[in-house]
């Protein structure tokens, strides 16, 4: 009646950790196949480097610190607000030693689309720009950009964060 708990097999979305210096970079992706304890993954590895320099200069409270220490699929959002370098990921992860969460599908989605539509360019600008004309005209870009979408998630969770960071008109 309320459905089966979703199992690893190949095509499941999932969410992935790797050590990258003191934090965690993330990773999502679709299981590409299974071979006992190893599991291969295609999809995307993110490095959130604007949280991690934010939390070098000390401009980040302890959410923050606990993001890039402890990145799960529910947090992750907020480390793409700013700055991320990302790059293509396929490759295999031992079930032993790394961590693998599956992903409902629209929570896949929604990160996929984060990434690949460069919201964390869009968002960055607008945070790092000092008030002025600047700053509004990024502002009008981010709400055409939001405004453009065609995933309702991704749009709907770009408008939350738009509005709990204040950036919206």
């Amino acid at each position: 009646m309320f459905g089966k708990k979703s199992e690893l097999k190949e095509g499941t979305p999932v969410f992935s950790t790797r050590k990258n210096g003191e934090f965690y970079d993330f990773i999502f992706g679709v299981v590409t196949g299974i071979d006992g304890r190893k599991v291969g993954i295609n999809g995307v590895i993110v490095n959130p480097v604007g949280l991690k320099n934010k939390i070098k200069q000390g401009k980040t409270g302890d959410r923050s610190q606990e993001i890039l220490e402890h990145p799960t699929p529910d947090n992750v959002v907020l480390a793409l607000v700013y700055r991320v370098e990302h790059e293509n990921f396929a490759e295999v992860i031992d079930l032993d030693e790394d961590k693998c969460d599956i992903l409902p599908p629209v929570v896949f989605k929604m990160l996929d689309g984060w990434i690949r539509e460069s919201i964390s360019e869009f968002t960055n600008k607008v945070l790092s720009l000092p008030l002025g004309s600047e700053r509004d005209e990024a502002r009008r870009v981010l709400t055409n950009r939001r405004d453009s979408l065609v995933d309702k998630n991704l749009k709907r969770t770009l408008y939350a964060v738009c509005r709990s960071l204040k950036i919206l008109n």
